[in-house]
């Protein structure tokens, strides 16, 4: 039995139901939205609960692999219903860690991108080439940095997402302001975007055109990215593979850079990408190689690997 668990409304999940649905696969949705409604028996052994979802019982010994999605909840019922649901997340995401089911993927997996500047070490240690990084709530020693290098971009130090931008001299009229708040600034990388997902052993590459410093948002601007299917180099594909896997990844969204000089930059490794963007662009069968891997399978070798 393969459990899907978050919102229903998230693309990425609703694929991945699809996906599932159309390979035939047994499995068992958890809507978010709708959790307050179900019913949890925990006893001694809490690894083997059981679960009453939309009139079906499971015992969550029986769950083989699990794609998670867990966001925020919808706002709505009533107290007493939102409690419950919290409740039940709170419970689930603890179970997710501990299950000996395939998990895609734990939430402590998912933690090395709480901290960029930590995850950017990590990456560092795997091969690839990473931009030269200051965090800093000083104005002079951000003002040298960008002399050293003349570009520089900047974005959050956490997790949580932001827009990358470049440092421009009307961010130089507030600087001040970062005295309050260290913010991560990086060296300007010039070349081709290529996201790539990491899908168990294989790899789907994305390039982007764009040139919008943060390609997620170009279409603000009016000038949205056009993306492609993209041919890794197979040494690269690899090491995109042992990258996830180094950080206890079956799923991870890779943003990396082509230089003009050939080299690989990467910026940052996303434990819950939402792949579903890049798929419908592209037409890459991520989802497809998502419940291939839950259900233990493996699909035709993807472009690049």
């Amino acid at each position: 039995m393969i459990l899907f668990f978050g919102r229903t409304d998230d693309p990425p999940l609703s694929r991945a139901i699809s996906a599932a649905r159309d390979a035939d696969l047994r499995h068992l949705v958890i809507d978010q939205a709708r959790t307050a409604r179900y019913d949890l028996v925990v006893g001694t052994d809490a690894l083997d609960a059981r679960l009453a979802v939309e009139g079906m019982r499971l015992r969550l010994g029986e769950v083989s692999a699990v794609y998670a999605r867990p966001l925020e909840p919808p706002e709505e019922g009533d107290p007493a219903a939102r409690a419950r649901a919290t409740a039940f997340q709170e419970w689930f995401v603890g179970w997710l860690d501990t299950t000996p089911a395939v998990v895609v993927s734990r939430p402590r997996a998912m933690a090395s991108n709480s901290s960029k500047p930590y995850q950017a070490q990590l990456i560092g240690r795997s091969g690839f080439a990473v931009p030269e990084t200051l965090i800093s709530d000083d104005p002079d020693e951000i003002l040298a940095f960008r002399a050293r290098h003349g570009r520089i971009v900047y974005k959050s130090v956490s997790g949580i997402r932001s827009i990358v931008r470049e440092f421009t001299a009307a961010d130089e009229s507030r600087l001040a302001l970062v005295r309050g708040l260290p913010t991560q600034f990086q060296a300007y990388v010039p070349g081709q975007d290529v996201r790539v997902h990491v899908v168990g052993e294989d790899a789907y590459a994305a390039a982007v055109d764009s040139d919008a410093i943060d390609y997620r948002y170009a279409d603000q601007a009016g000038e949205p990215a056009r993306l492609a299917p993209y041919e890794l180099p197979p040494d690269t594909a690899r090491r995109c593979v042992e990258l996830a896997a180094t950080l206890d990844l079956p799923l991870a969204g890779i943003d990396l850079r082509r230089t003009p000089d050939g080299a690989w930059v990467c910026f940052e490794v996303n434990p819950m990408p939402a792949y579903s963007y890049y798929e419908a662009h592209t037409g890459l069968p991520i989802a497809s190689a998502l419940v291939a891997h839950l259900a233990g399978r493996r699909t035709a070798a993807p472009v690049g690997v």
